[in-house]
């Protein structure tokens, strides 16, 4: 079947380093991938067109990047699911939230530098064991699932808050950072508990899912944020923002049975807080033309 394919291209070192689209179209059969076509293309068509790939397994995550606007593994994506309806082009494109360097390849410093920062490795307070340090199943479980992490980036490539705050430490470091966490061997809760609490951590992710829509394996990322969350407050991190925030809504709500959006800011950044109070007055002008503040007899 013929398939077309519309890539984003860019190349520095050339007299057009600005980025564009380039059209292909090819012969391909129906259970081939996306990658097997880019792949076709640099062989047979256009060497220049630079990419990443290894295993075609979906193992190495190499080849994520963006696939019709959406971050995916192009080697467990086939052509003939990504074709749209109306007969127009697969667009590829690199993966997002990463400096590109050529074509397809973008620069990952900053992602493995964000890995690095949540220390990924067990910290045991105790003795050396002398022998294995057998954890009991039943604690390794709920593990099971961010140790399938296979670091593609294409959570990171779809995280909207890093679109607008390249500081997040953003999905893949947290969800690595869940891991240990969550390792009955480590000894570091506290001290990883306190450094995620801070900004640019656990509390900026705004739950917009695109990461678990996003994630090849099944890891779900947001759902280890949140969880990290609820460990942070319950081992007392509770004086952020976020924190403050969520304890409101949840007491809000189940006080009132809605949620009181005069004080949830108020709350949010702290009564005492005269400064973040002073910012908030033009919202709370502006709640107040929009109708939102609510009836103190309610």
């Amino acid at each position: 079947m013929q398939v077309k394919f519309k890539i984003r291209r860019f190349d520095p070192d050339t007299d057009r380093p600005a980025s564009h689209f380039e059209d292909y179209e090819l012969e391909m059969a129906e259970a081939s991938t996306v990658l097997d076509g880019l792949i076709q293309i640099r062989e047979d068509v256009d060497g220049t067109l630079a990419l990443r790939c290894s295993c075609r397994s979906a193992i190495c995550g190499s080849c994520a990047m963006r696939i019709n606007g959406k971050g995916r593994l192009a080697c467990n994506t086939k052509v003939i699911d990504a074709m749209p309806k109306d007969g127009g082009p697969i667009v590829v494109e690199p993966a997002g939230n990463m400096k590109v360097i050529k074509d397809l390849v973008t620069d990952f410093a900053p992602f493995w530098d964000k890995v690095r920062a949540v220390q990924p490795w067990l910290q045991n307070s105790g003795p050396e064991p002398e022998a294995e340090y057998v954890a009991p199943n039943e604690d390794m479980l709920h593990l099971a699932g961010v140790m399938s992490c296979i670091m593609c980036g294409a959570c990171v490539s779809d995280c909207t808050v890093l679109e607008v705050d390249s500081s997040f430490l953003g999905p893949a470091a947290l969800a690595k950072a869940y891991r240990f966490v969550g390792d009955p061997r480590d000894d570091a809760d506290n001290d990883r508990l306190s450094a995620l609490n801070e900004a640019s951590g656990i509390w900026d992710c705004t739950r917009c899912m695109q990461c678990v829509e996003a994630c090849p394996k099944g890891v779900d990322p947001m759902g280890r944020i949140m969880s990290l969350r609820d460990k942070a407050m319950q081992a007392g991190f509770t004086n952020t923002n976020g924190a403050r925030h969520a304890t409101f809504f949840t007491k809000s709500v189940g006080h009132k049975g809605w949620i009181d959006e005069f004080q949830l800011p108020i709350r949010s950044k702290g009564v005492t807080n005269v400064k973040e109070m002073l910012k908030l007055i033009p919202v709370g002008i502006r709640a107040a033309k929009a109708g939102k503040v609510p009836n103190p007899i309610h």
